[in-house]
């Protein structure tokens, strides 16, 4: 999510999970029958109590989900990326489980223990690309209703 210049990142809390301590954008899984937007709408607000609209989309980056990369036994993740603003602020809970912190970063002050490791740096060029471009925002055909 991006506003005012800056970008959201959260810390990821999950203690049995990849990535522990790392930054990344807010996500997760989908549920059955979920599009990924909602997805994506559902999940932030889960994980930094704040309501936004999806406005565009980056794109889908491919990755191992695992601290050991090359193990050959970890699961692999289709990660699907949008441009989202703030519609509200709701004030709603983080999970604490999930979540350690969440703070906005200047584009230049981004932190370098980035989850997934080997593709978040890529997805926030590209979104500040997009960004820069002015073509970050558009309707998506496949958008729920």
């Amino acid at each position: 999510m991006v506003a005012q210049g800056k970008v959201l990142l959260i810390r990821r809390g999950h203690v049995e999970a990849p990535w522990h301590g790392a930054w990344c954008a807010p996500g997760g899984f989908c549920e059955v029958g979920e599009h990924p937007i909602e997805t994506a709408e559902r999940e932030v607000r889960e994980e930094t109590g704040l309501r936004v609209a999806v406005t565009g989309y980056i794109g889908v980056w491919v990755d191992e989900y695992t601290d050991e990369p090359g193990r050959g036994d970890a699961e692999v993740i289709n990660v699907a990326y949008y441009h989202a603003v703030p519609i509200d602020d709701t004030g709603g809970r983080i999970d604490e489980t999930e979540v350690s912190e969440v703070r906005w970063f200047d584009w230049g002050e981004v932190p370098p223990d980035l989850a997934p490791p080997e593709t978040l740096e890529a997805v926030l060029t590209a979104a500040r690309a997009a960004l820069d471009r002015g073509t970050a925002a558009f309707p998506a055909p496949d958008r729920p209703s």
